[in-house]
C-alpha cells in the first residue's frame, strides 16, 4: 500500500526557516519524479517545487532562490527546505509522488495529507 507522510510544518515568523520531509513506502522510491503542492485558503492547488528521479528540480517562481526540494533515495524521502518565508507562503503543503504503472501503463499520481505551514509574526 503506497503512503506519503508528510511533516515538519508548523508556526513560523516571516523571514524564518522551515523544513518539510515527505516519506513515501509502498514502491520503489528512487523510480518516482515527487513534487510539492500547496493550497492556501480559498485558492487553488498550486505547484511549488519538483524533483525528478535523477535529481533535477524546478521551482514556481514564487519561491525560486528562498525555497529547495531534495531527496534521499536511502531514506525514501523527499525534503522541501524553506527560506524567507513570507505571510503568503502560508498554506497546506501537499507532496506527490508520480510514478509509472506497469499494471495499467499509465501515470499514476500518489498524494500525502498534507502539513499546515503558517507565516505569521
Amino acid at each position: 500500500q503506497v503512503q506519503l507522510a508528510e511533516s515538519g510544518g508548523g508556526l513560523v515568523q516571516p523571514g524564518g526557516p522551515l523544513r518539510l520531509s515527505c516519506e513515501v513506502s509502498g514502491f520503489p522510491f528512487s523510480s518516482a519524479a515527487m513534487s510539492w503542492h500547496r493550497q492556501a485558503p480559498g485558492k487553488e492547488r498550486e505547484l511549488v517545487a519538483t524533483i525528478t528521479s535523477g535529481g533535477s528540480s524546478n521551482y514556481a517562481d514564487s519561491v525560486k532562490g528562498r525555497f529547495t526540494v531534495s531527496r534521499d533515495n536511502a531514506k525514501n524521502t523527499v525534503y522541501l527546505q524553506m527560506n524567507s518565508l513570507k505571510p503568503e507562503d502560508t498554506a497546506v503543503y501537499y507532496c506527490k509522488a508520480q510514478r509509472w504503472s506497469v499494471v495499467s501503463s499509465r501515470l499514476v499520481d500518489y498524494w500525502g495529507q498534507g502539513t499546515q505551514v503558517t507565516v505569521s509574526s
